[in-house]
């Protein structure tokens, strides 16, 4: 005996409901997971503290020709960081138009599975 399209589950739900449990309760239940976790914590420190000591080690002033003759001196790791966060936002700016399209696809999707009232349900 087949169940009523009503009391089937569509695929979507099970990926939903995989995404409620937490990292930590997955750490809790798989025994090398905190030792990874905890590795992970670690090799963010590390790299976080490469880069501050690459920072403080280039603090020479350079200084920036823009058109019309206009200059900015600064640190060479303030334009750096102002170069890479500029390149940063210009990359998500650039995969937005792809995000926002499979977005409204994935809406599409879920509005043609979601069952509706004025449709009669598939006899047996």
């Amino acid at each position: 005996m087949r169940a009523a399209a009503s009391d089937e589950v569509p695929p979507f739900a099970l990926s939903e409901a995989a995404s409620v449990v937490s990292e930590t309760a997955l750490q809790d239940n798989v025994p090398g997971m905190k030792f990874i976790a905890h590795l992970s914590w670690l090799l963010r420190a590390l790299l976080f503290l490469a880069i501050f000591a690459f920072a403080l080690m280039n603090t020479a002033p350079v200084t920036l020709r823009f058109f019309l003759g206009q200059t900015w001196e600064t640190p060479i790791i303030v334009a750096l960081l102002l170069f890479f966060a500029s390149g940063a936002a210009l990359g998500v700016l650039a995969c937005l138009s792809r995000l926002a399209r499979q977005r409204r696809e994935i809406l599409k999707l879920k509005r043609e599975q979601r069952p509706r009232g004025d449709r009669a349900p598939p006899q047996a």
